[in-house]
């Protein structure tokens, strides 16, 4: 009976992937072991979640509303993260600090032209979310990442700017604690679930 699933399961991982159109012979990559020609297969790890309980239809909503927010600011967390990463590659090779500057500000305006109206138009919730999805994918707050950019002086302005906001540069994600939600939504997210 075994074999009989066994194979369905090969029939079913392998043939949209073209490996075979014949059904009745399926080649997959193979070891052998004591004898036995054993399936290699890469199988991705399945993520389950226990199932969530709210206890009235305000908390439903909520959680909605955050899958929901999440879901919109992920992507821009996403492409912070690799932006971020491009661009302390590249001003690796800058050696001078006035080469830096104006490669900053050449970074800062592309991204303003692309994408400011787009992060003008998040909602309070949306922007707290991405702060901390920015410091998930970079490993670093945001004051951080402005400190290091742009110096000290001018992540303490735009610190005291976001303050006046209700904003926290300073934030970190905390994935096993108050983040969690929010993590489990990524994670879902990343995993085709939602």
């Amino acid at each position: 009976m075994w074999k009989g699933l066994l194979t369905i399961i090969l029939i079913l991982t392998f043939y949209p992937l073209g490996f075979s159109q014949d059904t009745t012979h399926i080649v997959v990559p193979a070891k052998i072991v004591d004898g036995d020609t054993v399936a290699l297969l890469d199988i991705s790890p399945v993520m389950i979640f226990p199932p969530i309980h709210f206890t009235t239809k305000r908390e439903s909503v909520r959680y909605d509303r955050l899958v929901y927010n999440v879901k919109k600011v992920y992507p821009y967390a996403k492409l912070a993260g690799a932006k971020l990463k491009e661009y302390k590659t590249m001003l690796e090779t800058i050696t001078t600090e006035k080469e830096r500057k104006s490669f900053i500000k050449k970074a800062e305006k592309q991204l303003e032209a692309e994408f400011g109206d787009q992060i003008r138009d998040m909602s309070f919730s949306q922007g707290k979310i991405l702060i901390k999805l920015i410091y998930r994918e970079t490993g670093n707050s945001t004051f951080d990442i402005v400190k290091e950019l742009r110096g000290s002086f001018s992540a303490f302005i735009w610190q005291m700017l976001a303050r006046i906001f209700g904003y926290d540069l300073k934030t970190i994600y905390d994935p096993a604690g108050n983040d969690q939600p929010i993590e489990q939504i990524v994670l879902m997210i990343e995993a085709g679930a939602i």
